[in-house]
């Protein structure tokens, strides 16, 4: 049977043998088995000494039965600690007696007094008899309870500071993270201050309010109170590898202008005219390299600023900032397969209060790009639209004006005085197309559709609805280009027409510059060299087309001296055989030119032909043209382009008249109520490449929804009566908008009639002309005004009786219902049955609501 020794000894044993958890509790292991074999020694070095060991005294221990020697002792514990229990001789011969380390005991503990005895079986024993190698007694129970108990306390008292230093560390790793970041903010702070200071040193004031970095090309101009109004950068084709200087003597200008050049590449005059309160910039670039096209580029969005301009577009879009196209040369077109439609003017304007004006001889390129906001003119030429050099290299000339108020900025830019040579007769023609419908009489695909009886039938139906202007489409002729009436299916035609006037109808007739291959006229024209030839070839032989009915034919060439006496002969012998009051001019597009045209003197583009071809024939009295790149001389107005009879067409023709109003075309002839034609897909090629006949009888509420948009309008034309529908109620609205035209629009038509003709300002006006200011009057598309008095909102959907309606300040009268409605405020849900339209007249500024 073991004895409580052994027991003891084996189990501190087993404990020594089993690895240590930590490195902690290893290190305080250690720490307290050192103290332990120090206090051993010394109780053995008593031992030898025959000092009594006295309980209770300090420093002196009970005499022990050791033979070992202290100083070795000492030794084997310090150096030899791992062999502590080793069973082999001393360096004396002596049997080393096994050391067992106390591993509970501590210097702090040996202060402590040994308990005095024990008593065991019966048996008194002094405590080192009980176990003089162990920590069996009380006493070592006693100092390790004690021990461990201060030990414990010490690591509680030290558990704050670790949590502390944890917490340091991790502040420091905050610091370092923090110092690593400004470190960066610093460099960035620096290189943008680098970067801001050599353009701030290279950027150049020029005329006050313009700045420009003739190194990155950066352009901007400021206003009055020198806030940026516009930027862009200029000469974007150029490059960043030449620096530019300032011209030679020899290429500067006496007017004040500022040149800068790139050496061999491209030059750039500045200029600036003083107006007042407007500030206008001139800026021409100069190719100097084949191959370079000048491009400059300025911001599409700026400050919620929106540019308008360019007439119609391929997307029918209301404003270009809402465009996204490449670059197309700007001229004019079927918008249905060009980019631009029948009507344009090189005239931008912008909500922030900037205009841009490009110059006529400028072959000019657009493109609008919303991706990288941006709005680009270049100079390029090409095949078709600017084939003629005008200049040896392109050439970007325009100008770009400034003031606070965009509607005076817009004045400004359209101003003219459309009095200038107008007679008393031509005045009156304005008021009759101002007042009264046109009537376009029905025609089929083909000439034989059209005779005399058609257009007494037709006249007899209309004149319920009003007198007016009847025009007569190309088929009163045999041929396109006879200028001679056919005398096969009119016979008589001096006589309907005389018949017409007692009405009070006035005869209007159709004409074109194209003569057929099939007229008598072609050889004619071509004998006399009166017809466009074509390009690089001998003048007698001439380039033909195709237009509507004719699928070929010549063009007359309006540069040819003797072209236009011998087509102004013509048209005045119609005018006194027949009674013939007017001509509408149907020049189609540039685009139905040749391609490989060349008149006898060089064209700037095909769009000068249409306008020179206009201003030969004014005096033979044109009611419109259908296509512009100038306004007209009044009483002439400007046809939109041919309308599906679609809901989508419908839309399309309140877009084109307010878009041609806003680029200065006061006075527009929208298409026929219900459409001109109806084609149920895409097509491939222009409408003018084919004689479309009259569509069949629109739906009920889209003729409707039309007619109440045309009551508003500069000018109404028809081609389906109401008359044909049988219905009670389009019979009713039709007679409804006739008596609101008559009593409200025609009033107003004519008191704006004479500012128009002064300031350029279009009769029919989009909201931002009344208040530019109001961010919401420049989103809006589906609404108009007539002057300034007149809000217009009509139903452009199919199955709606609801609409959104923005009114600008003021107080305005509801034309249904007659209630007033404050303005600067949106109306959502309102009302507007099948057979009413939305219109609000503007009421007196003291006007109590």
């Amino acid at each position: 049977m073991s004895s409580p020794n052994s027991r003891f000894i084996l189990s501190s044993v087993s404990s020594e043998d089993q690895p240590p958890e930590k490195d902690e509790d290893t290190d305080i292991i250690l720490d307290i088995s050192a103290d332990l074999d120090r206090d051993k020694i010394a109780d053995d070095a008593a031992s030898s000494l025959g000092t009594p060991a006295t309980p209770g005294t300090p420093g002196i221990t009970a005499p022990t039965t050791s033979a070992n020697t202290p100083d070795k002792v000492v030794s084997g514990t310090a150096i030899n600690f791992a062999n502590a229990n080793d069973d082999s001789d001393d360096e004396f011969g002596n049997a080393r007696r096994p050391v067992h380390r106390d591993r509970f005991r501590s210097r702090r503990r040996a202060s402590i007094a040994p308990l005095p005895a024990l008593r065991l079986n019966s048996k008194e024993m002094l405590a080192s008899d009980f176990d003089s190698h162990s920590l069996a007694s009380n006493q070592a129970s006693i100092t390790s309870v004690n021990s461990l108990a201060s030990l414990l306390r010490e690591k509680m008292q030290a558990f704050p500071q670790l949590i502390r230093k944890k917490k340091r560390e991790t502040k420091d790793y905050k610091i370092k993270i923090f110092v690593i970041i400004m470190f960066f903010i610093i460099i960035f702070l620096i290189g943008y201050a680098y970067v801001a200071y050599h353009q701030q040193v290279l950027t150049k004031s020029y005329f006050q309010k313009i700045k420009f970095n003739s190194h990155d090309r950066i352009f901007r101009i400021l206003s009055h109170e020198d806030k940026e109004v516009i930027s862009g950068q200029l000469g974007t084709t150029l490059g960043f590898d030449t620096a530019p200087f300032h011209c030679l003597e020899d290429h500067r200008r006496n007017d004040g202008s500022v040149c800068i050049e790139w050496n061999g590449i491209a030059r750039l005059h500045l200029n600036f005219e003083d107006k007042g309160v407007f500030r206008c910039y001139t800026l021409q670039w100069q190719a100097l390299t084949p191959g370079l096209l000048p491009t400059d580029c300025y911001e599409l969005k700026r400050d919620n600023g929106m540019w308008f301009g360019g007439g119609v577009t391929k997307g029918q879009e209301w404003s270009l900032s809402y465009a996204n196209f490449d670059f197309a040369p700007y001229a004019s077109g079927d918008s249905k397969i060009h980019q631009f439609g029948n009507g344009v003017k090189r005239y931008f304007i912008n909500s922030i209060g900037v205009a841009m004006q490009v110059s006529e001889r400028t072959p000019l390129q657009l493109g609008v790009n919303r991706t990288e906001n941006r709005f680009c003119l270049r100079a390029a030429n090409d095949e078709f639209t600017f084939v003629n050099h005008l200049t040896p290299l392109p050439q970007l000339d325009y100008r770009i004006c400034t003031t606070e108020d965009m509607r005076s900025l817009h004045m400004l830019m359209t101003q003219q005085s459309l009095w200038d040579g107008l007679k008393e007769q031509e005045f009156k023609v304005l008021h009759s197309l101002l007042e009264e419908p046109v009537w376009r009489i029905p025609h089929a695909e083909t000439a034989d559709s059209l005779n005399e009886s058609t257009i007494c039938d037709y006249s007899e139906s209309a004149i319920a609805m009003g007198l007016g202007h009847i025009v007569i489409n190309e088929f009163w002729q045999e041929n396109i280009g006879d200028f001679t009436v056919d005398k096969a299916r009119f016979p008589t035609l001096k006589d309907t027409i005389d018949v017409l006037h007692r009405r009070g109808f006035k005869v209007v007739l159709t004409i074109q510059p194209f003569i057929s291959t099939d007229s008598a006229n072609f050889k004619d024209a071509v004998r006399r060299k009166l017809l466009i030839y074509e390009r690089h070839s001998e003048r007698s032989i001439p380039a033909l087309t195709r237009y509507k009915s004719s699928s070929s034919a010549g063009v007359l060439d309006i540069t040819n001296n003797a072209s236009v006496p011998w087509l102004l002969e013509k048209l005045q012998r119609l005018k006194e055989e027949y009674g013939v009051q007017s001509f509408y001019l149907d020049l189609g597009t540039g685009y139905n030119l040749p391609h490989y045209y060349q008149c006898r003197q060089t064209l700037d583009n095909p769009d000068t032909y249409a306008r020179l071809f206009t201003a030969s024939l004014e005096g033979a009295g044109l009611m419109a043209v259908s296509t512009a790149s100038v306004v007209p001389k009044p009483p002439t107005f400007l046809s939109t382009p041919p309308a599906n009879a679609t809901w989508e067409g419908l839309r399309e023709t309140l877009g084109a008249v307010l878009n041609y109003g806003v680029i200065g075309y006061p006075f527009v002839l929208p298409g026929v109520i219900g459409g001109d034609y109806l084609l149920q897909r895409p097509l491939s090629k222009m409408v003018s490449f084919y004689s479309m006949a009259q569509p069949p009888l629109p739906d009920p509420e889209l003729f409707i929804r039309w007619l109440q948009l045309a009551t508003f309008m500069p000018a109404m034309q028809f081609s389906h009566l109401p008359s044909e529908y049988r219905s009670d109620l389009v019979t009713r609205v039709a007679q409804e908008l006739k008596e609101v035209r008559q009593t409200v629009v025609i009033a107003l038509l004519k008191k704006y009639l004479s500012p128009s003709m002064n300031e350029g300002l279009p009769l029919v006006r989009p909201l931002w002309m009344m208040d530019p200011h109001d961010p919401a009057c420049l989103i809006v598309s589906d609404e108009f005004s007539v002057g300034e008095e007149l809000i217009v909102a009509p139903i452009l959907h199919a199955g709606r009786e609801e609409r959104e309606v923005y009114l600008p300040q003021g107080v305005w009268k509801d034309g249904i219902d007659g209630s007033l409605r404050k303005g600067s405020r949106w109306m959502h849900g309102y009302r507007v049955p099948k057979d009413k339209i939305a219109y609000f007249r503007k009421m007196p500024d003291n006007t109590r609501f």
